[in-house]
């Protein structure tokens, strides 16, 4: 069985992608903080990739696993005017959604060439659009995006298939400590099974052809704000 690495495993995209390859037939190396599933095939390592300690550790192991696919689906959001955030939030948003994916990719790199496999970054809308309140955030995310097309320029001569995905506003848990949600309507927001329908397709292609960029809408745009207790 061929081996998928998802960061951000244990819930929201991540989780969803990480059960979509199980069901697929992969094996799957979990990582994140916790671990929330429960299959033979799948192991977890725990770890905070916001850390660049544990991080650099991290990818000492990773260089010795043979991947086939690795998903940076780890990350999370801040939204508020820039010099409300505070540096710590700064600069660990940075380096989770950004400095951590350049790092598992460069320990992963050798055996995705090798295996003729697959990277894909989850980014977000905000890598294509700006939004007030999402500077940090959008920067890191068009940061990812920028990184995974220059990475599949550079690897076009092996049999590596890069996509970046940008995905709208999906409901998951990376809202709870904001101050706003996703619609409660369907066709107002994606779900993240949504977005593992997109990694499935991406694998089920003809490995000649390559969606390099694959952004997914909700049909309608529609968002919830939170009632302050």
């Amino acid at each position: 069985m061929k081996l998928a690495i998802v960061s951000g495993a244990s819930s929201g995209i991540g989780k969803a992608i990480a059960l979509r390859l199980l069901k697929l037939g992969f094996r799957v190396l979990g990582l994140s903080r916790s671990a929330t599933i429960k299959d033979s095939n799948y192991r977890h390592i725990f770890v905070d990739l916001s850390s660049e300690k544990e991080s650099l550790e991290l990818c000492k192991t990773l260089q010795k696993e043979e991947a086939f696919i690795v998903v940076n689906a780890a990350g999370f959001g801040k939204f508020e005017p820039h010099e409300e955030l505070n540096a710590k939030t700064i600069t660990e948003m940075t380096f989770l959604n950004l400095t951590a994916p350049m790092l598992l990719t460069n320990a992963t790199l050798r055996a995705l060439k090798k295996n003729d496999g697959y990277l894909i970054n989850i980014n977000s809308i905000e890598a294509l659009q700006a939004s007030k309140f999402a500077g940090v955030y959008s920067a890191t995310k068009a940061g990812l995006k920028a990184f995974g097309e220059s990475l599949f320029e550079e690897t076009r001569k092996s049999g590596l298939s890069i996509t970046n995905i940008n995905p709208d506003m999906t409901e998951s848990n990376f809202y709870d400590d904001l101050r706003f949600d996703v619609s409660k309507k369907e066709d107002e927001k994606l779900f993240a099974e949504d977005i593992a329908d997109s990694v499935q397709h991406i694998l089920t292609m003809r490995k000649g052809a390559v969606v390099s960029e694959y952004t997914i809408r909700s049909l309608k745009f529609g968002i919830s704000k939170k009632v302050k207790k």
